[in-house]
């Protein structure tokens, strides 16, 4: 029996539909190896986002059941991330009842639907363009920032002890005072520390066996032979049976509370997402549209929020592992969600010798690949005000608060748009003997002017910022001349944009100008500013006399003007 043409279309059934049987095994294997890594991630990240770790695990397998029939991407691996586990620990604490994790979980399951049917409507919306609002260095300080506050809010389960202090600031000197007063748990920091040793070893010498696999596996290990179940803290057994909706204990005064805490979160997670999604399908030769990303990205939101999870993004440590181990289609997720359901279904109870020391070191190592330390060197060489950037986004997200210092991060970056093009670049053009055309004079010192002529050029869209900065520059310009002036022609091809406000300037400019006897032109101005001079009521002042196709045919026109034709270089 066909299929309906809407469901036909989902990229996980066409998937499936046109599957190659020789690509089986290598989706099998991927998987089963990506199971190795969702276990432990996802419960450290729960727990990291201040929820049951068994939470992780329905944030893993729900999720990604759902991507794999609506995503675009073949081999994107969902689930529960680091860089969300603060902003969803950010939204939720203030709002759980103490000591009920249910009610935690209850809250986070509504958070996880509200992100979800922010990205669905942003993606019906086709509302992609937004990650645009986080630029690099806005990335680059929030992702070292909540590798800094994940790292340092685990150091106290990696040493067997417990700080009541929030923020990274509390958080560091009560860590230090607790050690100072000796509280480390030797037992809990040796099976920590020793897991943090055993994950980069296998990493860097045994690539082929996971790391995380060998420390989680050996650490319960351990517990089951040396009993030791009663002497450090464990994550526990998980429940049985499989989640169902549950949002019992919130209200709809809680649901306001989350609604901007899940936009924040959906942009981010979009952000990952979208990123991460085109970088794999580029390396596959495939094209992902953003629109159907974030739509999907919603859907799997939607579905995991809706059984038990919180919400999620795109990972870019299992995405790596799940192409590496060769995944071909969506069936590698499948089969790693299907593996992790299994493990809730078939051993709940193992997890009770799993030591939180040595989830703490999972999530540790987890969180330090997000540090990028030269990528803030090489942006404080690049550019001192794009570090400036880097650097609130850091300060902020660290010191202030997540959700704050990313609004305030973004708030800086309109704020440095608008400076740097109230403030363009603008300089005189001169002729040169070596290369033909018209040349910046800061760049050609040596060039020539054309006495009478005087040619500008602003590299800005105008608006109501600098249209005065524009006006006055052409006047300077014109004052600093070292002939008299007949003519003043803009070099208008960098000017993008025009406003009311600019287009008042351009005909107080004009004016200036006329009384002096000096005639304003332009060269090479884009259509679209042509219309908004007429639609904006200035046409018949700047006629079709006033534009010329290039700067070469406007001094052309300069030369062979009536009153005095020709003219000479000096």
């Amino acid at each position: 029996m066909p299929l309906p043409v809407s469901l036909g279309r989902l990229p996980g059934i066409v998937t499936a539909r046109n599957y190659h049987r020789e690509w089986l095994r290598s989706d099998i294997t991927a998987g089963l190896v990506l199971t190795a890594l969702l276990i432990p991630a996802g419960m450290g990240y729960a727990q990291a986002a201040g929820l049951p770790a068994y939470a992780g695990l329905y944030a893993t397998v729900v999720p990604l059941l759902a991507y794999a029939v609506v995503g675009p991407s073949k081999i994107l691996v969902i689930g529960p991330d680091s860089s969300l586990a603060p902003l969803i620990a950010a939204a939720i604490v203030p709002l759980a009842v103490a000591d009920d994790p249910e009610n935690a979980l209850a809250l986070a399951g509504v958070l996880g639907v509200l992100v979800g049917l922010v990205l669905l409507v942003g993606g019906f919306l086709r509302l992609g363009f937004v990650t645009a609002l986080l630029s690099k260095p806005i990335r680059l300080g929030y992702l070292n920032a909540i590798a800094l506050i994940v790292v340092v809010g685990q150091l106290p389960k990696l040493f067997g002890f417990s700080v009541d202090a929030s923020g990274v600031l509390g958080q560091t000197v009560e860590i230090g005072q607790s050690v100072l007063r000796g509280e480390i748990d030797l037992t809990a920091a040796a099976v920590g520390v020793g897991s943090l040793a055993v994950i980069p070893i296998f990493r860097m010498w045994i690539p082929r066996i996971p790391g995380v696999l060998v420390a989680v596996v050996g650490a319960m290990i351990a517990s089951a032979l040396l009993d030791l179940t009663d002497d450090i803290d464990m994550v526990g057994a998980l429940p049985t049976g499989l989640p169902l909706p549950s949002f019992g204990g919130v209200d709809w005064v809680d649901v306001g509370h989350l609604i901007g805490p899940a936009a924040a979160i959906a942009l981010i997670a979009f952000a990952d997402t979208g990123v991460l999604s085109r970088t794999f399908a580029a390396r596959h030769g495939e094209n992902v549209n953003g629109s159907t990303e974030m739509k999907a990205i919603g859907v799997a939101n939607l579905a995991g929020g809706l059984f038990g999870g919180f919400p999620i993004s795109a990972s870019g440590s299992r995405t790596p592992v799940a192409e590496q181990s060769g995944a071909r289609t969506q069936l590698a997720s499948v089969v790693g969600a299907l593996a992790v359901l299994a493990f809730v279904l078939v051993a709940p109870g193992v997890t009770a010798y799993l030591p939180d020391a040595t989830l703490g070191a999972v999530v540790i190592v987890a969180a330090s690949s997000l540090i990028d330390v030269s990528g803030l060197v090489r942006m404080w060489r690049m550019s001192r005000v794009e570090f400036g950037l880097a650097a609130a986004a850091f300060g902020g997200v660290a010191l202030v608060g997540v959700l704050q210092g990313i609004l305030v991060a973004i708030g800086l970056s309109f704020v440095a748009v608008v400076a740097r093009a109230w403030q363009p670049y603008r300089t005189e053009l001169v002729h040169t003997t070596d290369r033909p055309g018209f040349h910046d004079i800061e760049r050609h010192p040596d060039g020539r002017r054309i006495p009478g002529l005087v040619l500008v050029r602003f590299d800005a869209p105008l608006f109501f910022a600098n249209g005065e900065i524009f006006n006055q520059y052409v006047r300077s310009v014109v004052a600093d001349a070292p002939s008299p002036v007949e003519w003043v022609v803009v070099a208008a091809e960098p000017i993008t944009g025009l406003d009311t406000t600019a287009v008042d300037e351009l005909v107080d400019l004009d004016r200036n100008l006329e009384g002096q006897g000096i005639r304003l032109a332009f060269a090479e101005m884009k259509g679209p500013i042509k219309d908004r001079l007429i639609r904006f009521g200035v046409g018949s002042r700047f006629d079709t006399t006033r534009f010329y196709y290039t700067v070469e045919t406007a001094v052309d026109a300069f030369h062979q003007r009536p009153d005095q034709p020709g003219g000479t270089l000096r």
